[in-house]
């Protein structure tokens, strides 16, 4: 009797861009621990948040997994989005997107999200923070990335509890989607 053996294929997850010049287009990610792209609904509601273009913008997506929040900001006419990736594996698949989406506005970089922020010295109008849900890294990058903002800088931060950020920070918007908690904060000058 012959015996089959089942081959389990990679699974392939895909993530629509919502809007911009990229509009519709799909991002290909695969199944990793960890990596789970910002849901459509949050992403049309930061980026109503943010104005629905970011032309002339800087942007960096600090932990970028899917790619789903730089890709957005690219589409949406960002000069430049610095995405940051600290898995090989992912950090490949958002080379080949870069490439088959053609974007030229779009940089990676595949290395460790807080140690990037640390050695970074160019200011960016919003950074994107989506770290894994089960880290630390929030409250240690928000330090960090004071003075890597421009004056009317903001970031952007995505977490799976909800996060209270210290007092030099201002909340200019915040919401929640199921098991996702999202806020905009700015520096507040003194």
């Amino acid at each position: 009797m012959q015996e089959f053996i089942k081959i389990k294929e990679p699974s392939i997850n895909k993530v629509r861009i919502i809007g911009g010049s990229h509009r519709r287009r799909l991002i290909e990610f695969p199944d990793a621990e960890g990596l789970r792209p910002t849901p459509d609904r949050v992403r049309e509601t930061l980026f109503n948040w943010l104005g629905q273009t970011l032309d002339g913008r800087r942007c960096l997506d600090l932990f970028a997994g899917s790619g789903a929040l730089g890709f957005e900001a690219a589409s949406r006419g960002a000069i430049e989005v610095m995405m940051v990736e600290r898995k090989r594996e992912i950090y490949r698949n958002l080379q080949e997107s870069v490439k088959k989406l053609g974007f030229q506005n779009i940089a990676l970089r595949n290395e460790d999200g807080l140690e990037f922020a640390k050695q970074q010295n160019r200011p960016f109008d919003i950074i994107f923070l989506d770290p894994p849900f089960q880290s630390d890294y929030l409250p240690k990058l928000l330090p960090v990335l004071v003075d890597k903002l421009t004056a009317d800088g903001m970031i952007y931060v995505e977490s799976g509890a909800p996060f209270e950020s210290d007092s030099a920070w201002q909340i200019v918007k915040q919401a929640r989607a199921g098991a996702v908690y999202y806020q905009l904060l700015q520096h507040s000058q003194t």
